[in-house]
């Protein structure tokens, strides 16, 4: 497996725009606590790493989504199941240049990364909403308020989210709830990393 390290710089090599890099921390973070949480925690660092590098092609080729990943990994030495594991994330989407993803997300953890990918930019949009600016005061019933309210964060597609909670076979609460508490646990780390990289 490619070490964490070495991933970062991959992922950093194809993009430059710090929300583009904090959205990959963030959904790292989130993969591996839903690693632990699901009892995948020796496989933790694996998770992140899928989540690290899930949008590597965006910032360069967001009309190509899913579609240029698999040679920009494959350049840096990923293997193919982590390959599989990125682009399943954008399964049934249809790209910019008109292509559909048809790479099906199979694994628990791919499932997992299609279904709190997009949902993680609209809890992020919620927290900055905030006074606090923050996840870790946000509770479930405020996050569903947002979530409801179909002119907030526009961006990010409740089809796909609810989509997602449908393949891993749960309500969307718990998908929901799940999601704002691994940001919640790891936004301080995020935070860090962050300030690091300024």
């Amino acid at each position: 497996m490619i070490a964490r390290d070495e991933a970062f710089s991959l992922l950093k090599q194809y993009n430059k725009d710090s929300f583009h890099i904090q959205h990959a921390l963030t959904v790292e973070a989130v993969m591996k606590w839903y690693a632990g949480e699901l009892g995948y925690g020796d496989d933790a660092e694996y998770w992140g790493i899928v989540g690290l590098l899930h949008d590597i092609d965006f910032e360069l080729f967001p009309e190509e989504h899913c579609l240029k990943a698999p040679e920009l990994l494959k350049n840096g030495g990923v293997s193919d199941d982590i390959i599989h594991a990125v682009c399943s994330h954008g399964y049934g989407i249809t790209v910019g240049c008109g292509t559909t993803i048809d790479v099906e997300p199979t694994h628990e953890m791919e499932k997992v990364l299609f279904a709190a990918d997009e949902l993680t930019g609209l809890i992020g949009a919620a927290a900055l909403m905030r006074p606090s600016k923050s996840t870790k005061d946000m509770e479930l019933k405020s996050l569903k308020k947002k979530y409801k309210s179909k002119g907030f964060a526009a961006g990010c597609s409740r089809e796909v989210i609810e989509r997602g909670a449908e393949q891993l076979g749960w309500e969307l609460d718990k998908l929901l709830e799940m999601t704002l508490r691994a940001m919640a646990a790891t936004e301080d780390v995020i935070n860090e990393e962050m300030a690091s990289e300024q």
